[in-house]
């Protein structure tokens, strides 16, 4: 997609006519790719509606990217290939694999391969797009992309060897993508999808942001005025009353000592222990 097509676009196309078309343009596809990167049709479902809903809240700025569909891309492969899904219990456990034998064994072969490794081949490989690209999207030099392109195709011609040429690589990865079926929402519903998780966060920000004030304010209205220092040890503590010593017994006093003297005298005998 051109700087001038997507120029063009923007000036005759409202702002939800323009990402519908992108979206019908893309997801179909994209969800299928992301497939092929995951091994999880619900998380590549979800990771593109994720892409294009960020793509919506940041819509000016996509709208005028030389390069929409892989501003989107790159999302939705994030997205899809976060360490975070393995803490979701969703997602813990394998999905099933695809009936076709064959099939079964290139997506458990590809899923064996390191996360970059899978990304490089399937953006090479599967999406067709030149090594500049494929680097500039991983965020890799080409030298890094050559290599990681290198060992992915080693490894999947190790297993399946019918797969060394890239033409037939590029096509069993298209069968194995479509044969799923896999269908994309559609672009009202990621649209208002995006809209309500703005909001949302929009409010969390908001009422952090009170409560961040409150506590703020709460700490300023308790917190000690001036400082003091801490009492060396040793040292006599100013404002405490003295200690007071007892005085002289009064006579009730005199008379109580007496009393409970002279009935300890007349009381019982204490038990004792006898020795044996």
């Amino acid at each position: 997609m051109g700087t001038g097509r997507a120029g063009d676009a923007a000036d005759v196309l409202t702002p939800e006519q323009a990402f519908d078309a992108l979206y019908g343009l893309c997801a179909p596809a994209l969800v299928r790719q992301t497939y092929l990167l995951t091994g999880r049709r619900e998380l590549a479902r979800e990771s593109v509606e994720r892409a294009f809903q960020i793509a919506w809240q940041r819509w000016p700025e996509v709208a005028r990217d030389r390069d929409p569909a892989g501003w989107v891309r790159a999302i939705a492969y994030e997205c899809a290939l976060s360490p975070w899904h393995r803490f979701r219990a969703r997602y813990r456990y394998p999905e099933p694999p695809p009936s076709d034998t064959f099939d079964r064994a290139l997506m458990d072969t590809l899923l064996k391969l390191p996360p970059s490794y899978r990304r490089t081949l399937l953006l090479y490989d599967g999406v067709g797009l030149g090594l500049p690209e494929t680097a500039a999207e991983t965020e890799a030099s080409t030298r890094a992309a050559a290599n990681r392109l290198m060992h992915a195709r080693e490894a999947l011609a190790e297993r399946l060897p019918e797969l060394a040429d890239p033409e037939v690589l590029h096509w069993r990865l298209v069968e194995l993508a479509s044969t799923e079926r896999l269908r994309a929402a559609k672009p009202l519903v990621v649209r208002q999808g995006g809209e309500r998780r703005a909001r949302f966060w929009t409010r969390a920000a908001i009422a952090f942001t009170v409560a961040l004030i409150g506590a703020t304010a709460l700490t300023a209205r308790t917190a000690p005025t001036h400082y003091e220092p801490p009492v060396p040890r040793g040292e006599t503590v100013q404002g405490v009353p003295p200690r007071v010593a007892p005085g002289p017994l009064s006579e009730s006093e005199r008379e109580l000592r007496a009393k409970l003297r002279e009935e300890e005298q007349k009381g019982p005998e204490r038990l004792l222990p006898q020795p044996r």
